[in-house]
């Protein structure tokens, strides 16, 4: 399943964000609001942004006790947001309390939000995830583990790097969502990212979602290089 690419909104307020949605002439697009400015401009930002009837992924990786976690949930869905995710390291009872808590939060006649897992930061390589974390197998068990657990769990998705994206889809099901991050257009920097691939590699490997941030918001012409970056992720479709 092809979608719209979804843009990460890496700026710090409020107003830069809407600033940056004018580029693009009230065409509604799927974004991505991460902690920062999450935690700068609060709900409003997000109800703001629904209100132009953009589709937004609440990027806040949630990791607690599953007792947090779920009240966390029940309040995250009543902002009408498409998309939420949380750890997959929190444990399958973290991520069921979570399921539970958007479940029983979201409003009856609505849809409930997508549940994902973050299984390895794409900023994340084997090296520094043997070191750091004690995981002692290889990067890529390690992210197939977490997926298969938040499977087992009843979540919708992960989020992983576009290398996993194949095994992860053949070791849960094709229904199961992969959102990948670390895209970068041919060319371009990537930055502090590790995994990263193209558009088109991720179409390749099967991804559901891609997310691209700086390459877009820092673009010179914003809405040229999303068009670029559209057309190369869904191909010839």
């Amino acid at each position: 399943m092809n979608t719209k690419p979804i843009i990460a909104l890496d700026v710090p307020t409020k107003e830069a964000a809407l600033q940056f949605l004018n580029h693009f002439n009230e065409e509604k697009l799927f974004l991505k609001i991460g902690m920062e400015l999450f935690y700068s401009e609060g709900p409003e930002l997000v109800r703001a942004i629904k209100a132009q009837g953009h589709w937004v992924f609440l990027d806040l990786k949630l990791h607690d006790i599953p007792h947090t976690v779920y009240r966390a949930m029940k309040r995250l869905a009543h902002l009408d947001v498409d998309m939420v995710n949380v750890h997959a390291a929190g444990g399958s009872e973290m991520m069921r309390a979570a399921k539970k808590g958007l479940e029983e939060g979201t409003p009856v006649g609505q849809k409930r939000p997508l549940l994902i897992a973050v299984t390895q930061l794409t900023s994340t390589n084997e090296e520094s995830m043997q070191q750091e974390q004690g995981i002692l197998t290889s990067l890529e068990t390690s992210v197939l583990h977490y997926a298969t657990i938040t499977h087992q769990a009843g979540l919708d998705g992960v989020v992983c790097s576009v290398w996993e994206a194949t095994k992860i889809k053949e070791a849960t099901g094709a229904d199961f969502y992969c959102v990948t991050p670390g895209i970068r257009p041919t060319g371009s920097d990537a930055g502090d990212q590790k995994r990263v691939a193209t558009p088109e590699m991720a179409r390749e490997q099967g991804a559901t979602f891609i997310v691209v941030g700086r390459p877009i918001t820092q673009a010179v012409d914003p809405v040229v290089t999303y068009r670029e970056i559209e057309e190369q992720w869904k191909g010839n479709e």
